[in-house]
């Protein structure tokens, strides 16, 4: 699956075995299974009784195009043929031959439909006793078939896909009754709205090869993962405009104009449709778009009308109060709008389409079983708390002497990623108990790391540390600030942002009135660097011109 990133931040996903029976118990998925399991094999040509004998049929072919399984099923046909729970064979004939044929639904095909018999699949026979991992592999596939432009169409009935008045999903228990003229009505409405045009971005996107729908799942997954990734399910949940905006308004537009906010709409009835289909596959937890205000943008020129060229020319021209008919979401309107929720279920699914797409995706302790210089690296590009997740995950594995001692050996070098690696070892370090006390002491007198492991043996009260040289110290200022600042390629930016880090420079530059006059000669790779990136962000003109005149010094003298 096409992704902005070409990596995700780490996950905590159940076990195999929970989402398993989540997949299971997803109604879609069980509709699927329920299907396959009903089907009886159909009785070779020339067998006695071959007229009379019951069999399943399918109308409109196994492949359930258009006028396929009656009602809910159909889409659950569909994944059941495509992931291999059933099978198709036979020959297309007459629905009216004189056989008790019923479909899946158990309802008979229309008088001199077509009609193409179905085989039981050996998969299902074997599902109550699958593993884990191969009934996952099955739910990806109904996943594929949803995603992958198997699921139900323009002019079909969506069964699964369809809401009912109260807002959850026709053909679920808490749906079943619910069909008719309420849900018709939303499902037209939908279908309209599935094949209109789009323009600008949202075309050029939609017809590439990231289409929307590819874009706001993987912004989901993202977002999912960057917002309680490392904490585990329930996850956040995200407003459908939202994750519409994601994949339709340009990078860099901070104030959308009418245009986009019309495609951002239109890209919300579209996704609006899908997510009606993820639900019921347990991919997703979704409150579809309010069916009022579908009806109202269809009767303001939106994408589910005859829009003609309104969204090719950006709309009359005229501006939409947020909230008013037609226009963007207003502050009380959003959950209106559909509110959709990563499942563990759904993210395990979207974590192999990744995969597949080139993506490192990650999951919560997959850095465990790696040596420290990957650890650092990778815990240095993620949010703080899952970075701290990781590193505990890492030394629950190994002694903390050894850890420490892994640590160490992987923070040393004047790379210019090395800054980063000592300050994340600083920090994991910080984790690691007493008995790590000899692995400090070992490196008192290195370069690159005496200055943080008297840090650490200073701050549990350690006996008999040497104080640092003035030299150390200053080279341990810089180093630090290396990595908070994002020199060169080091750690992009502290956490905190811009005015912490404006804070920190200042704090430093006052405290200590000579520090810039003995800054560059520090004999440190990043000074020059350093130094540039404090007349930066030191408000005072002065002493950010003081800061520049120290960075000339520093790289005339070769530091940076």
């Amino acid at each position: 699956m096409p992704g902005d990133r070409s990596e995700m931040p780490p996950l905590r996903l159940p076990s195999e075995a929970e989402l398993a029976r989540q997949a299971l118990a997803a109604p879609l998925f069980a509709d699927a299974v329920r299907l396959a399991r009903g089907v009886r094999p159909a009785p070779a040509a020339g067998t006695p009784g071959t007229r009379d004998a019951p069999v399943t049929v399918v109308p409109g072919g196994a492949d359930g195009g258009a006028g396929g399984a009656a009602g809910g099923d159909a889409l659950a046909w569909r994944i059941a043929v495509a992931t291999g729970l059933a099978g198709a064979g036979g020959e297309p004939g007459p629905a009216g031959n004189g056989s008790a044929a019923t479909g899946p639904a158990g309802e008979r095909p229309a008088a001199g439909g077509a009609a193409r018999a179905a085989t039981a699949g050996e998969v299902v026979r074997r599902i109550t006793v699958a593993g884990p991992g191969e009934i996952l592999g099955l739910w990806r596939g109904a996943l594929e078939t949803v995603l992958g432009g198997n699921g139900t169409g323009p002019g079909e009935s969506r069964g699964h896909g369809a809401a009912s008045p109260d807002g959850s999903p026709a053909g679920r228990p808490d749906g079943a009754a619910a069909g008719g003229a309420a849900a018709g009505g939303a499902d037209a409405m939908a279908d309209r709205a599935a094949g209109a045009p789009v323009t600008g971005t949202a075309r050029a996107r939609l017809h590439g090869a990231d289409t929307v729908l590819d874009q706001v799942l993987s912004g989901l997954y993202l977002l999912t993962a960057l917002e309680g990734g490392a904490a585990g399910p329930p996850w956040p949940s995200v407003p459908l405009p939202a994750l519409a905006a994601t994949a339709v308004v340009p990078a860099g537009m901070t104030h959308p104009t009418d245009a986009v906010l019309e495609e951002v709409l239109a890209a919300v009835v579209r996704l609006d449709v899908r997510f009606r289909e993820l639900d019921p596959l347990g991919a997703v937890e979704y409150r579809p778009v309010d069916p009022e205000l579908i009806a109202e943008f269809d009767g303001n020129g939106g994408p589910a009308g005859d829009r003609g060229e309104t969204a090719a020319s950006g709309g009359s021209g005229e501006e939409t109060a947020p909230g008013a008919p037609g226009g963007p979401p207003g502050p009380g309107d959003v959950h209106r709008y559909g509110v959709v929720r990563l499942t563990p279920l759904g993210a395990h699914g979207l974590r192999a389409r990744l995969l597949a797409a080139g993506v490192d995706a990650p999951l919560v302790g997959d850095l465990a079983e790696r040596g420290a210089p990957e650890l650092l690296d990778a815990a240095g590009r993620l949010p703080e708390v899952l970075a701290r997740e990781e590193v505990r995950l890492w030394l629950d594995r190994r002694e903390p002497r050894a850890a420490a001692g892994e640590l160490l050996a992987a923070a040393r070098g004047d790379d210019r990623a090395a800054p980063a690696r000592r300050l994340g070892c600083q920090q994991a370090l910080a984790l690691v108990g007493p008995e790590a006390e000899p692995a400090l002491r070992e490196v008192l007198e290195d370069r690159h790391l005496g200055g943080l492991a008297r840090v650490w043996l200073a701050e549990r009260g350690a006996a008999g540390v040497p104080a640092p040289s003035e030299d150390l110290v200053f080279w341990l200022t810089v180093d630090t600030l290396a990595a908070q600042l994002g020199a060169g390629d080091a750690r992009p930016g502290d956490p905190a942002g811009t005015a912490a880090l404006e804070a920190l420079v200042e704090g430093l530059v006052g405290r200590h009135s000579g520090f810039l006059d003995a800054a560059w000669q520090v004999d440190h790779p990043a000074t020059g660097e350093v130094l540039e990136a404090m007349s930066r962000l030191h408000p005072d003109r002065a002493v950010a011109k003081a800061a520049r005149r120290a960075a000339y010094k520093a790289r005339t003298r070769g530091h940076g």
